[in-house]
This record gives structure tokens, sequence and C-alpha cells, in this order.
């Protein structure tokens, strides 16, 4: 089955912004236009799966190569590039100095995942899970995560936090408020919410549908915001990570704690864990964190993985992810 891979192309633009590829070429420079149709001809013709189509949202010159702001089906926006002579498309960036960041203020020890067998035990797990709100690859580890956690109920201690930097934009940070402050204020209708907006990315009608107090929820909101700073970083891009991500700091002593440095991040029991991203999986490595498993942990799961982005249907496990 065709499917986008975003890792494995790696787009590495230097400082000076030279973009060459192998020896100097003659061939045709292709318009905007004309890379921004062969780009949307080429992705839906040998990267998507059948009766998925993307488009182009916004294309420009960049680094001596055409950027384009690519529509995925799931609703999910991708920067990409393209060579102006058409003949190499680049589908994810990976910013050098972001990563190079990252991996120098990480504690390096306990920002390596540690497997599922060596999880630190407790006699009730304690799970962080740290995710970007619009990341397809948070997405896809939410809708694996929920059916386990809540099988487990009261006997799992589990928390939703998140990145200390956005990568989707403004709604990233609003979506990300308000799923705080619903954990904050209403913790027991988080899990209804969440399955909602993770269908298809309306917050707004979630509130609504999970009758969430929108009168506290806008409260909590205005004092976290101003608390963390959230808007007014954004507004000063300035203050970016990379001069591209606005920060978003809410639970960034947890995320230099661990090294979490991309959505998703597992965290059991205080430790970075790797996992399946499919229900069954992640019961598993949940409950080889309990000193005494609870019966609950018998229960059988699907080990079909979520797709990534929002919706159902299945996909491909994975361990891509956002800005790891």
């Amino acid at each position: 089955m065709k499917k986008i891979i975003f890792l494995g192309l790696i787009l590495v633009v230097v400082a000076t912004g030279c973009t060459k590829l192998g020896s100097k070429t003659t061939e045709k420079v292709l318009t905007l236009e004309e890379a921004k149709a062969k780009a949307v001809e080429f992705v839906n013709t040998n990267l998507m799966q059948p009766g998925s189509t993307v488009s182009i949202k916004e294309a420009s010159e960049e680094d001596g190569m055409y950027k384009l702001v690519i529509n995925m089906s799931s609703g999910q926006e991708v920067t990409s590039y393209i060579t102006k002579d058409g003949k190499k498309f680049f589908p994810q960036v990976m910013d050098i100095a972001e990563i190079e960041g990252k991996n120098q203020n990480a504690d390096q020890p306990d920002s390596q995942p540690q497997a599922a067998a060596n999880v630190p035990k407790a006699e009730k797990a304690k799970v962080e899970l740290f995710v970007m709100s619009h990341c397809p690859y948070g997405t896809q580890i939410e809708k694996g995560i929920l059916p386990a956690v809540k099988t487990l109920g009261d006997k799992v201690d589990f928390e939703l936090k998140f990145c200390d930097y956005a990568m989707h934009g403004k709604k990233e940070l609003d979506e990300q408020l308000n799923q705080h402050c619903i954990q904050k204020n209403e913790p027991n209708k988080l899990y209804s919410y969440l399955d909602c907006f993770l269908e298809a990315d309306d917050g707004a009608g979630c509130l609504i549908k999970t009758k969430i107090n929108t009168s506290k929820l806008n409260v909590c909101v205005k004092a976290i915001d101003q608390e963390y700073k959230v808007t007014e970083l954004f507004n000063d891009k300035s203050t970016w990570t990379s001069g591209r991500f606005p920060q978003f700091n809410v639970d960034k002593t947890d995320v230099t704690k661990y090294g979490v440095k991309g959505s998703p991040g597992l965290v059991i029991n205080g430790e970075k864990i790797s996992s399946g991203r499919d229900a069954a999986s992640l019961l598993k490595v949940i409950c080889n964190g309990y000193e005494n498993p609870p019966a609950e942990c018998l229960t059988e799961l699907s080990s079909a993985a979520p797709s990534p982005g929002f919706g159902g249907g299945t996909g491909s496990d994975t361990a891509a992810g956002c800005g790891t």
C-alpha cells in the first residue's frame, strides 16, 4: 500500500543558502506554478493511498528551491521542497540548529527511551504522554493509548502533557491550552473530549458535544496563557525556537527533566519508554510498570496501529514523530 514516508529523506539547508545536489545542470527551470503542479502530480500518483489526494496551500521560493505547504487529506499541513528543475522532492525538512540545540540541552542518558521490558515498577503505574496536539504521530499514539488507559481506569495515573514548542501554528497553542485546562478542571471528560477531537480536529464542536463548562474553561485558559506567556511569546517571533516554532512552556519542567524532544514522547514511572502505537502494545507496556499488574491487564485490545493524523482507520506502526 502506498503511503508517505516522512523519515528517510532529509533536506539539509546550509547557512549560505546553497542547494547544489551534485553537479550543475542546464535543465529547464520550472516556474512556481509548474513546480506546484509537478509536486501535486508526483505525490498523488506515487505517495498517497488510493482515494487520498493532496493540494498545495502555499508556495514560494526559498533557499534556491520552491517551498511548498502541502494540505494532506487528513487535514494536516506539511512543509516540503522541490528543486527548481522538478527532479528532486523533499517531503520534510529537518532543522539542523533546532535538533542540535535540543540534543545539547537534553540529558542524554535520560533522552534515550527504555525498552518495554525495562519499565520501572510501581504500585500504580504513572503514564505521561507528551504530544503536539496537531502532530499526526502524536494523534496516532493518542488514538492507541486511550483504549488502554480507559481499560485500566482509576488503576492508572495518566496525564496528557505537551512539548515545549509547537510546529502547527497558533491553532495548536490554543488547542493545547484548552486540553490542559479540560484535564485540570474536568478530568473525567478528557477522554471523551479527545475521542471527539481526534476524529475531525473540531475542538469547538467537541466542547459542545462533551458538555465542557466553557466559562470555567475560558477562565483557566486565560490564567495559564498569562502565567506561561503563551500568546505573548507567539507574538514575539524573536523568541521562537530556531526562529520557526513558538514556545509552549506549560510542561517545560517535565520536558527538560525527561529529555523530550518532540511528539510523541511516552514516559512511564519516570522513564522514557519506546512502544508500538496500537492499543494492545500500549496496554502491555503500561502493565509492565506495575509491581502487581491488575486484572485489567489481561484485556484483549486491538493490535492494529491507528492511522496517523485525524480520523479513524488503521496505519503502519512507526517510530516517526514531529520534531524528533
